[in-house]
């Protein structure tokens, strides 16, 4: 399994829109057939921090997933609302249940 965990900094004044806009990008990847999870995080101490935990098959999945029309659809969208670039860091999965 292909674990990747995507940490975003949203501007102030733009979470609102930012979880408005997720949905769509959280809903298509669900249905790719190399996706096993897709979560999206909202951190208690800091309301414009947000965690996408995104779990494959393999990294061709989640590379397959990066070509889709709804994660590039969603990311134009959001761009703008970035207070930071997106932080994404890579796992191989040792244990899984």
């Amino acid at each position: 399994m292909y674990v990747v965990a995507v940490t975003i900094f949203v501007k102030e004044g733009f979470s609102q829109q930012f979880i408005e806009a997720t949905p769509y990008n959280a809903k298509g990847s669900r249905k790719e057939p190399g996706n096993l999870r897709f979560d999206v995080l909202r951190a208690e101490e800091d309301p414009n921090r947000f965690l996408l935990y995104e779990a494959y098959h393999t990294r061709d999945d989640f590379t397959k997933h990066q070509q889709t029309e709804h994660y590039l659809r969603w990311k134009s969208a959001v761009a703008d609302w970035m207070a930071q670039p997106r932080l994404g860091i890579k796992h191989q999965s040792l244990f899984f249940s």
